[in-house]
Parts: structure tokens; sequence; C-alpha cells
């Protein structure tokens, strides 16, 4: 396989743009070399638990936008959420993904006695949280209480771009700062962004890549934009399946030890488009361990995939269509590669 040198920002931004099949073909065949190289062929499952739609925040991509006066609304209990943390061990998960809105009702306190509760149940598993915007010190009390990873996603790092897609309150110069600060406190860090979302450019894809060269995050989460009906972009198009593709691959290229999931909204796109993922360099998988009966009220954006299964529909369906693609379902923690940081202070967990 030839080399792809993307030292230079034209080289990337070529990549970014190209509708040449022949060099979407090269970059995801680099990509799935250096993912080979640093993981192999293993796909990591992560049982995914979306325990509150409420949010405070009006994002105006967002079907859970406070904003939203048709979303209809639920929170899962500490024991809904311990009942789904069976079930996916019970289904060999290692590792699980709590993920929610910014919903004001989950205090530090509730968080914290969430965490707390699977963390004495599981005490070998991995706890992720992607609960959005909190201040350092609740990052770190969730930390010692048993969390080894935080999601985040920066959504774009281009100031202006940011500002078209958020309300005023909300600032990007804040977002990096939680990330930076979830790294220093010793979090295995997931960042990442959309691609096709209104108002963006090539070069605001290419200063998301080089914002992630900067963070070194640990996981990159990386889906095309789907419009949601109920939001201000309800009526703008959707992100495509190629430039998706290529943007995992490119990610993968400058950030070999990174984990990219190949997510849902990928598979909601396209009927393959998760297998596709896979091939552009994406080693992740998250079915869905919710309640079947609040699947649909998750509703980020349109038509989402997999509303109706049972979990373990999910997660056996997900095995098989991996293994049919020649890769290995793998049901461990499946940590980063990247480095850890040294935890900024006593009684924090293993990563």
């Amino acid at each position: 396989m030839g080399i792809i040198d993307l030292s230079r920002d034209a080289a990337i931004l070529h990549y970014i743009t190209t509708d040449d099949p022949a060099e979407a073909a090269a970059l995801y065949a680099a990509a799935r070399e250096v993912r080979e190289e640093q993981y192999g062929r293993d796909v990591y499952f992560r049982g995914l638990i979306e325990f509150t739609n409420y949010c405070k925040n009006d994002c105006y991509y967002c079907g859970i936008r406070h904003g939203n006066r048709n979303a209809e609304r639920y929170r899962l209990t500490t024991e809904q959420i311990l009942y789904c943390c069976q079930m996916g061990d019970m289904l060999g998960y290692r590792s699980f993904v709590l993920q929610g809105g910014e919903d004001p009702w989950f205090t530090d306190d509730r968080i914290t006695e969430m965490v707390e509760a699977i963390r004495r149940k599981y005490p070998e598993h991995a706890i992720t949280l992607s609960i959005g915007e909190r201040k350092r010190e609740s990052y770190e009390r969730f930390f010692r209480a048993g969390a080894n990873r935080y999601l985040l996603r920066h959504e774009t790092a281009n100031d202006e771009h940011y500002r078209k897609l958020h309300p005023a309150v909300l600032s990007l110069v804040e977002r990096k700062d939680c990330l930076f600060a979830l790294r220093d406190i010793g979090y295995q860090v997931g960042a990442g962004f959309m691609v096709g979302t209104p108002y963006q450019t090539p070069e605001c894809l290419l200063e998301d890549l080089r914002f992630l060269e900067e963070l070194d995050p640990h996981m990159v989460g990386i889906g095309p934009f789907i419009p949601q009906g109920d939001t201000p972009f309800g009526s703008r198009p959707g992100g495509s399946l190629e430039q998706t593709l290529r943007m995992l691959a490119l990610t993968r290229l400058l950030l070999p030890k990174t984990l990219l999931p190949a997510t849902t909204a990928l598979g909601t796109i396209n009927p393959l488009g998760r297998e596709l993922g896979l091939l552009a360099g994406a080693n992740v998988v998250m079915p869905n361990l919710s309640p079947k009966a609040v699947r649909k009220l998750y509703a980020l954006y349109d038509n989402k995939i997999c509303t109706g299964d049972e979990a373990a529909e999910c997660r056996f369906c997900m095995e098989g269509r991996i293994r049919d693609y020649g890769f290995i379902p793998e049901m461990s923690r499946g940590d980063s590669r990247v480095e850890f940081a040294v935890p900024a202070f006593k009684g924090s967990p293993d990563p």
C-alpha cells in the first residue's frame, strides 16, 4: 500500500473533497492497514444505555433539545439502569456507555450514586459517561466514583461554525476546556463531530482533524448529520455516507491508536453503513441496551435504526454482520492504545 502523506493541509483537504472512487478506495485501504497494525481485526462492543432524554440546551440540530415541545421525555431510575447493565453483562459486555442529555435533575450527587452503584456490582467493567459539559470538580468526583471514560463530542472545531449550530450560551472554548480537563484528570476521552451539518465547509472539517491531533483523544465519534424534523435544521439536507467514511479514514491515519466507532447514524443513512465504517478504519460498535420502550424517545435524529430490537437481538445481529465482513467481535473492555494521563489526584480508578 502506498503511503498517503497527510502532513500538509492541502493534502487533507484534497481527500476531504475528492469524488474519485479510486482515491477513496486507496484511503480506506490505508486506514484498514493502520487499524490492523494497532488493533488487528477486532471490533469492540460497548453496551449503550440512553438513560435520560431531558436536556437544558437548545442545540439547533438535536431532537432532544430543550425547546422541542413534541419530545416525549423520560428518565431511567438507578434500578432500571442496573437492570440494563445486568442484561449487558449476561450478553458478554464489559463496557457500558451511560449517555443522556444535559439533564439538571441528574445532579452530581445522583450521577455519583449511579456510577458507584454500577462500579460496586461490576468492579472490572469500563464505565463511560456521556452527559455533556460539567465543572472540573464534577468530572473529578465521577472519576473517583469509578467512571473510566467520558465522551464529549466537540461537534466542530471552528468557532464561527460552532456559533451557527448552538445558542449563544454555549461556547466552543468551554467545550474544548472540558475536553482537556477530562484528559488531564485521567479519563479515556472521546471527542468527535458530525459530517454535513449546515454551514460546514471542508476547511471546518480540516480544523476538526487538526484539533483532534492536538487533543489526542482515546476515541473519536464521527457520524453524518441527520436532520430531526422538530429542530431548526429539520429541513436541511443530511451528511453524505461517502464524506463520513473519508473522515473516518483520515482520522484513523492521523490518529492510528484512537478508537473509532462505526456509528448508528451511519447505519441509519445506509443499511450497510456500519460495515462500511469498519472497512474505512473504524473498530467499535455500540449496540443498545436501553429498555425497548424508550429507544424511540431518544430521538437525536429521525429514522434511527434498531429502536424496536431487544438487547440480545442487537448484540447477536451485530456480531453476525461483523463476522460476515471478516472482523472479530471482541467483548472485552477494549481500552485505547492512546497514552493515558497520570491521574491528577489520588483515589482514581485504573483506566
